[in-house]
């Protein structure tokens, strides 16, 4: 006869998301409403579900061209997510609804 045991573990493990450090790059074509209103939108999700553990870098593609082809962005607003794990994550729009973004984020509303 076998005998199975449930092992049960004694720590728990941190929801997606729920302590990790954020960064992120936004690639816009200048001041755009299109992207201007990206700015706006993924600064007030970072304030609102991740205060003080996101980084933003803002990239213009109008300034810096080169770099948006090397990265592979032909489209603005492009949204990459860096870190944490898995990434890179790419998101295309103006970021104006959080639901999308918690989940394509692994972001829960408690851990807020």
């Amino acid at each position: 006869m076998t005998q199975r045991t449930k092992s049960k573990s004694t720590r728990s493990r941190p929801k997606s998301g729920a302590k990790s450090r954020f960064s992120f790059r936004l690639y816009v074509a200048g001041d755009a409403q299109n992207s201007s209103m990206a700015v706006v939108n993924l600064t007030a999700f970072c304030h609102a579900y991740l205060e003080n553990r996101h980084t933003i870098e803002v990239v213009n593609v109008f300034k810096e061209p080169k770099r948006a082809l090397a990265d592979g962005i032909f489209m603005t607003p492009t949204l990459v997510k860096l870190s944490p794990s898995p990434a890179p994550q790419r998101i295309i729009g103006t970021l104006s609804e959080a639901q999308p973004l918690m989940r394509a984020f692994g972001v829960d509303a408690v851990a807020a």
